[in-house]
């Protein structure tokens, strides 16, 4: 998708933000579907974390491969990038093991990840400032940066205090209706107190 041409920006960067907005807006959901579809209520998020990391060797060591393989790329790699490389990786998965141990001491799916997700851009804003400070230091930010952190944490509060709340499981009582095709029966008896 890179143009050659540093100059032109394109908006191919837009597309692959908001293709990682959608993976990581269902992956909390996806995550506690596989934990809890693993049937062991002591275990599963473990067993679930394990093909977390299977999907993770598929996607971040088999495809890089290939692609460094086809386009020819220098294997040489500066030891300060793989290092740096490497704690990004923990770090993501630290977090990704957070997650489900959130999931496992009964967070709910649409809290935790609300949680995590209105959080997270305040972190990286202010490790960023951290790391590159401002020309003329904490001074010279202007202040919707300041409403903007204050935003996110609001959001995710909001989001996170006033979500839908899930439907109720259908009544177990509901009759079926009967094999002989008489459906007048089966709504007399669901409608039965």
């Amino acid at each position: 998708m890179d143009t050659g041409q540093p100059n032109q920006p394109g908006m191919t960067w837009l597309v692959f933000a908001l293709m990682t907005v959608v993976s990581w807006g269902v992956y909390g959901v996806f995550l506690h579907t596989g934990q809890m579809a693993m049937g062991d209520p002591v275990n599963g998020r473990y067993k679930a974390f394990l093909f977390v990391g299977i999907a993770y060797f598929l996607t971040a060591v088999l495809a890089p491969l290939v692609v460094l393989m086809l386009s020819g790329a220098s294997w040489q790699m500066p030891v300060k990038g793989m290092a740096w490389s490497l704690v990004a990786g923990v770090v993501g998965a630290i977090g990704a093991f957070c997650v489900l141990l959130a999931f496992g001491a009964k967070g709910s799916p649409s809290v935790v990840m609300s949680i995590v997700f209105a959080g997270a851009p305040i972190v990286n804003a202010l490790v960023i400032l951290l790391q590159h400070p401002p020309a003329g230091g904490l001074a010279a930010i202007r202040w919707p940066f300041y409403v903007g952190l204050v935003m996110a944490a609001v959001g995710g509060c909001l989001v996170t205090l006033y979500r839908p709340g899930a439907a109720p499981a259908p009544k177990a009582n509901a009759a079926v209706p009967a094999q002989t095709g008489d459906t007048i029966t089966a709504v007399a008896k669901t409608a039965a107190p």
